[in-house]
C-alpha cells in the first residue's frame, strides 16, 4: 500500500434495496441490507451503526456488487453496548466528576466526587461472543462489588451522590451498536456493497389449529407462523425467509450457543398469495408472499398452510407395560432373572389422530415443527379444545400422529399369567392376558403394543388373536371391541439366550 487517504468517521452507509431476513428457528437470522458509499483512494474509516444488538461480528461479508474485490476489511471494531450512564461511569473510574443533587423546591446544587467504582454491568451481549462462564465471571465481581463508590469531601460513600453530569460526547461516542471499519480500496468514488451478518434475537415457530367435526374422519388444518424480533433493530419493509431444518451450530466456548406448509385447493384468484416452499439444501425455504415490517419487541404471525376436509383417522393405542423406576440400567441378564420385571400395569388408552402430509389429502407441503391444538367441533358448532401436541419437521407424504390425551371410556388391563426361566438352559418363558373394555357406545379398534423386554431373540409360542411384528422387539393386535364389550388377549413368549 503506498498511499493511505484516512476519510474522516462517516455517519454510516446509505442503505438502497430491500434488506433481506432469513430467519431460522433455532433462535438467529441471516440480515443482508444494500449500502452505497463514497471511498478515497487508500484506507478509510468507516462507521456502521443501525445494527442488531446481537450481530456475530465474525460473520460479516462485505462485497462489492459491481467490482467484486475492490473493497478489503483492514480492521473491524464492534461497539455492542450503546451508550448509558453505566458505561460512562465505568469510562469515568478514577475520575473527578460533577453530581447535581435535586434538594426540592426547584433548587439544585453541585458537588464533586471521585468515582472509585462504578459498578457497572456488561451487555449481555458478552454472554453471546465470549461464552457463559465469562459472563458470569463478570456478574460476580459486579455483584461482589455491589453499587458504585464514590469519594466526596475525602470521605467514601456507596451509591451516587447526585445524578452524574458528563464532558460533551465524544466525536467516536456512539448510540447504538456499531461497526467501525478501516476499508481498503484501489479504486476511488462511489461503491454499492451488499452487507450481511448473522445475529441472534431473532427467532420462529410454527403453530397448527386442527378442527375436526363432530363426528367423521376429516379435520381442517391452520398453519401459523410466528416471528418474534428481540434482536434491538427495526426492520422495515424486509423480504422474510424462514428456514426450517436441523442446522449444525458449534457451541461457544465456556457454555452453550446463545440462540439454546401445504398446497392450498381450490384457491380463487381474488385470495392472497400463499407462503411459498422449496428444498435448499438439507433444509427447507418458506417465503413470505410480501414486504414485512418486524419492528425490534415485536411478535407477529403470518398464516403460511390453511387445508380443508383433510382425511384423518381416530387411533386408540394401549401399551400396558409400564416402567418401574427402580429397573434403571438394568441389563438383559438381570431382567430375565427377575420375574416381577414388566408387571406393572399402566390402565390408560391413548387417544390420537393421524393424517397423511399429502396433496390427496389436501396438504403435500414439507410441515415444519411446532405445535398442534386440536380442537372438535359440539353439536351446538362450537370449537371445544381437545388436545395439544407437537409435531418434529414432517417431509411430504409422511403420516402426522398426534397424541391428544388419555380415552375417558376405553381402560386397559395387563397380568402376568405364567413365567418360568432355566438360567442353566438358557431360554425363558412367559405368559400375559390382556383385556381391554370398550364402555363407549359404538364399537372401537384399541392397538394394543406389547414389547418383547426380556432379549433380543424370541418366539411367540401361543396367541389368541392375529398379530404384527412391528420391530425386532414389538409386536401389535388390533382388536375390534363391541360397544360396551371387552376384548380379552393372551399369548405366550419364549426367550433364548
Amino acid at each position: 500500500m503506498t498511499r493511505l487517504a484516512l476519510l474522516g468517521i462517516l455517519a454510516g452507509f446509505a442503505t438502497f434495496g430491500q434488506t433481506q431476513l432469513t430467519i431460522y428457528n433455532q433462535n438467529f437470522a441471516v440480515v443482508k441490507e444494500r449500502r452505497a458509499f463514497d471511498l478515497k483512494s487508500g484506507e478509510n474509516e468507516v462507521r456502521v451503526s443501525d445494527l442488531s444488538a446481537h450481530l456475530e461480528p465474525d460473520s460479516v461479508v462485505l462485497r462489492d456488487l459491481k467490482q467484486p474485490g475492490s473493497i478489503r476489511i483492514l480492521e473491524q471494531n464492534y461497539e455492542s453496548d450503546p451508550l448509558s450512564e453505566g458505561l460512562l461511569l465505568r469510562k469515568s473510574e478514577g475520575k473527578t466528576l460533577d453530581f447535581e443533587i435535586d434538594l426540592g423546591n426547584g433548587t439544585k446544587k453541585i458537588v464533586q466526587g471521585r468515582v472509585l467504582r462504578s459498578g457497572y454491568v456488561p451487555h449481555p451481549e458478552a454472554y453471546q461472543r465470549y461464552g457463559q462462564q465469562y459472563y458470569q465471571t463478570q456478574m460476580e465481581m459486579t455483584n461482589a462489588a455491589g453499587q458504585p463508590i464514590v469519594e466526596v469531601d475525602g470521605k467514601i460513600q456507596f451509591g451516587l451522590p447526585g445524578k452524574p453530569i458528563f464532558d460533551a460526547l465524544d466525536p467516536k461516542g456512539f448510540l447504538k451498536p456499531t461497526l467501525l471499519w478501516r476499508l481498503w480500496t484501489d479504486q476511488p468514488g462511489a461503491h454499492q456493497a451488499e452487507f450481511s451478518y448473522m445475529t441472534g434475537g431473532m427467532r420462529w415457530e410454527a403453530t397448527y389449529n386442527a378442527v375436526a367435526a363432530e363426528k367423521g374422519n376429516l379435520l381442517d388444518l391452520i398453519g401459523w407462523v410466528t416471528l418474534e424480533n428481540m434482536c434491538g433493530k427495526d426492520f422495515e419493509e424486509a423480504s422474510v425467509k424462514l428456514m426450517a431444518g436441523d442446522v449444525a451450530r458449534a457451541p461457544q466456548p465456556g457454555g452453550l450457543y446463545m440462540m439454546d406448509g401445504a398446497s392450498l385447493a381450490d384457491v380463487r384468484s381474488a385470495a392472497p398469495e400463499p407462503v411459498t416452499e422449496r428444498a435448499f439444501d438439507e433444509y427447507h425455504l418458506y417465503s413470505l408472499p410480501r414486504p414485512t415490517t418486524l419492528l425490534d419487541r415485536e411478535v407477529k404471525q403470518v398464516e403460511f398452510v390453511r387445508a380443508a376436509n383433510v382425511p384423518a383417522e381416530r387411533v386408540y393405542v394401549y401399551d400396558g407395560f409400564q416402567t418401574d423406576s427402580r429397573y434403571n440400567g438394568w441389563n438383559y441378564e438381570n431382567i430375565r432373572a427377575n420375574a416381577e420385571y414388566g408387571t406393572l400395569c399402566n390402565t390408560k388408552v391413548w387417544a390420537m389422530l393421524e393424517f397423511r402430509n399429502a396433496e390427496k389429502s389436501q396438504l403435500g407441503m414439507p410441515l415444519p415443527k411446532g405445535k398442534v391444538k386440536v380442537y372438535r367441533r359440539d353439536v351446538d358448532g362450537r370449537n371445544e379444545f381437545v388436545g395439544e401436541d407437537a409435531i418434529d419437521h414432517t417431509p411430504q407424504d409422511e403420516t402426522v400422529r398426534l397424541y391428544t390425551g388419555n380415552a375417558f371410556d376405553i381402560v386397559g388391563e395387563r397380568r402376568q399369567t405364567n413365567y418360568r426361566t432355566d438360567g442353566n438352559a438358557r431360554w425363558t418363558d412367559e405368559s400375559f392376558e390382556i383385556k381391554v373394555r370398550n364402555h363407549k357406545k359404538e364399537p372401537v379398534e384399541v392397538r394394543v403394543v406389547e414389547h418383547m423386554y426380556r432379549g433380543q431373540q424370541w418366539e411367540l409360542t401361543s396367541k389368541s388373536a392375529k398379530s404384527t411384528k412391528k420391530d425386532a422387539r414389538t409386536i401389535e393386535f388390533r382388536p375390534t371391541i363391541p360397544a360396551g364389550g371387552e376384548a380379552v388377549i393372551t399369548y405366550s413368549v419364549h426367550y433364548t439366550w
